[in-house]
């Protein structure tokens, strides 16, 4: 067992970090972690905290109890941020680089994991670069995003990268079977749609909502036929994803708004004392804002469901010869290649890429999903 067990498909990533842990001498003040969703970018910066903390010889053993905290989130010298909204405002920047001027407590390392750091606004990019420029003693900063260019140019260059790849499909699955006890075959099918997310192949192998819910998308093209059709499509499809925040979302909110209320001296009779409106109004807002995320998260998911059905098309339309994504549509999909065009096939693909940047610019989900399954239709 070592830590870097949960790293799949990442051998070229695991002796970068495991040679770097090991010479810490030299070792860069900042680094950041880039690839495609699922790659296990955040699991990597993890591992590679939890080798650079561990106490035993070779780093990163996993069942050191500084390994162990680090895994549970526990470590009194690791920082773990993950903006739950929208963005990562200047002010939670500031925070951040208060909390990381500290000298280790009790670890070697003083360590930030900023999970997702590309949601930091330009304000809050520009009070971390200056914390990053000139770091205390002793401090590191470990940065996650899908691409380099998804930072500020002068963060970046102030940072080794660690680019990570998408993991195999037989690695994933060989995960599934070894760890989770999936069935082959099972494993197998879920690793493929899921297109080597591991997260995601872990859901529809072992979570029979998520397999029900991938495959009603899947059934979005063969509905696109006019114009009410496409209508109809998007709106089910937003309301599904507002479902789903609701789902993941509601519990937590009731416990925190619960606590906070308590904290602030609520009394028997559910008054508050004066001055405490504008805490619960902070707390409002941010959990609106996790709502966004947790819908617009959804949303992409949906995206690249349906873009993984038109990559198929198109694989078949210029024989390729490469796996399908979604075998079993294999005749549907066979159907679709011989009634379309690769170029139409292209178009759609581009529709979806284009809607995936309107919402994330935060243009109304029912508008550009409507806009995109007009332009998927086949009528």
């Amino acid at each position: 067992m070592s830590v870097w067990d949960d790293l799949v498909g990442q051998e070229p990533v695991v002796e970068q970090l495991s040679s770097a842990a090991e010479g810490t001498s030299g070792l860069a003040h900042a680094w950041l972690f880039t690839g495609p969703p699922g790659a296990g970018r955040s699991a990597a910066a993890r591992a590679f905290a939890a080798a650079l903390q561990c106490t035993e010889t070779p780093r990163g053993c996993g069942h050191c109890p500084s390994c162990h905290q680090i895994f549970q989130g526990t470590h009194a010298d690791l920082a773990l941020i993950r903006p739950a909204g929208l963005s990562f405002s200047a002010a939670d920047a500031r925070r951040l680089v208060l909390r990381a001027s500290a000298r280790p407590s009790g670890g070697r390392w003083q360590i930030t994991l900023f999970e997702d750091a590309h949601r930091a606004t330009e304000p809050a990019a520009n009070v971390l670069l200056k914390a990053i420029e000139e770091p205390p003693p002793r401090t590191l900063w470990l940065l996650c995003t899908p691409s380099p260019e998804d930072l500020l140019v002068t963060i970046k260059s102030r940072c080794r990268v660690v680019t990570l790849r998408t993991p195999p499909v037989a690695a994933v699955a060989d995960v599934l079977v070894q760890r989770d006890g999936v069935d082959r075959e099972m494993a197998e099918i879920a690793a493929r749609m899921a297109q080597g997310h591991v997260g995601q192949a872990r859901r529809l192998a072992t979570e029979p909502e998520a397999r029900n819910r991938r495959a009603s998308v899947m059934a979005v093209p063969r509905r696109l036929t006019s114009v009410g059709p496409a209508v109809a499509a998007a709106e089910a499809i937003v309301k599904a994803a507002d479902a789903e925040a609701k789902t993941q979302t509601e519990k937590l909110d009731e416990e925190e708004t619960s606590a906070l209320r308590k904290a602030l001296g609520e009394s028997e009779k559910g008054r508050m004392p004066r001055g405490t409106a504008g805490a619960i109004k902070d707390l409002a807002d941010r959990q609106k804002s996790r709502a966004t995320r947790v819908k617009r998260d959804a949303l992409d998911r949906t995206l690249l469901d349906l873009a993984s059905y038109y990559r198929d098309v198109l694989t078949l339309q210029l024989g390729a010869g490469s796996e399908l994504v979604n075998v079993d549509l294999g005749p549907e999909l066979r159907t679709a290649a011989q009634n379309g065009r690769p170029e139409d096939t292209l178009k759609r693909l581009d529709a979806i890429m284009a809607c995936r940047e309107r919402l994330e610019a935060n243009v109304n989900p029912l508008l550009a999903v409507e806009a995109l399954t007009l332009a998927l239709r086949t009528g």
